[in-house]
């Protein structure tokens, strides 16, 4: 390598690194200013006269004679109970991931070793049904689930984000198992095992990045729903994206903006430990489903 070569090498690494940092800070400023802010008054972290105010906390000290308080995370989670509804979204999440998975394993499994023309009738129709907005297809089980008092129950926003979710599940989970050989199944049959013996035993354990990646996908569309839970959760069982809008207030009722910024902060922890610890089969499925073999 000349001396030329190397320098220009070297410019180019400085460059990238340089841009991915710079990216990196542009990326995660909201998250770190937001977390920043939760440690504040209202006044300091949406102060008009003087911006430096949501930095150095001058009426956060003034109030409570220090430049941070936790009065946000004190008054989300125990005066307006927010751990409620973070138990409640954990239990949505929990079942809406396990049915989905169930279901789109089994389903995306069949329908990808199926030689039916009608196969890829039924993947057109399942993504015609995710194409369409959430909100319309809620509105028609409003009227069903007051007649038969199921409204503002857990099981019954579980139900009904299950039915939407399922069709983008099933289409991952199709295209994963496009990519595993069939020879693999014939293998396994050849070796003494039965259909669904050679899919739990041989596929699933090939394919299990797939099924983490379209589970953790699964998981976010659950954790951050915000029309259905809404329409279909009482205020008792809100889970927290609906909590947090509610604690903006309306033009009708007051609200406390603090105690949302703290909300999102807390809400928004769990997804970031939860990316990190999954990052590796995450990119692993992305990148299994991304080729077809």
């Amino acid at each position: 390598m000349t001396n030329k070569t190397q320098k220009l090498f070297t410019f180019n690494s400085l460059f990238s690194n340089s841009f991915v940092i710079v990216w990196l800070i542009i990326a995660a400023f909201p998250f770190i200013w937001t977390f920043w802010g939760s440690f504040k008054v209202e006044l300091d972290f949406f102060s008009i006269a003087d911006w430096t105010n949501a930095i150095t906390g001058k009426l956060t000290q003034e109030t409570y004679g220090s430049a941070f308080t936790g009065t946000g995370y004190e008054g989300a989670w125990i005066q307006e109970k927010f751990w409620l509804s973070t138990i409640n979204t954990w239990v949505v999440c929990f079942f809406v991931v396990s049915i989905s998975l169930t279901i789109g394993t089994l389903g995306g499994y069949a329908l990808s070793r199926s030689g039916y023309r009608y196969t890829f009738w039924l993947l057109i129709i399942a993504l015609i049904f995710r194409a369409m907005p959430p909100i319309t297809l809620v509105a028609g089980y409003m009227l069903p689930f007051f007649e038969w008092n199921l409204w503002g129950k857990l099981p019954t926003t579980i139900v009904v984000l299950v039915a939407i979710n399922q069709p983008f599940t099933l289409w991952m989970l199709h295209s994963f198992f496009q990519t595993i050989p069939k020879e693999l199944d014939e293998s396994a049959k050849v070796d003494g095992c039965t259909q669904f013996q050679a899919f739990r035993r041989v596929i699933i354990p090939v394919m299990w990045p797939g099924v983490i990646t379209t589970g953790l996908f699964s998981f976010l569309l659950a954790y951050n729903d915000f029309a259905v839970t809404s329409m279909l959760l009482s205020d008792e069982n809100r889970t927290m994206v609906p909590k947090i809008a509610a604690f903006l207030g309306t033009t009708y009722t007051e609200g406390n903006i603090m105690f949302a910024v703290a909300a999102v902060v807390s809400s928004t922890v769990p997804l970031f430990i939860l990316v990190m610890f999954f990052q590796r089969q995450i990119v692993s499925g992305l990148t299994a489903g991304a080729v077809k073999g």
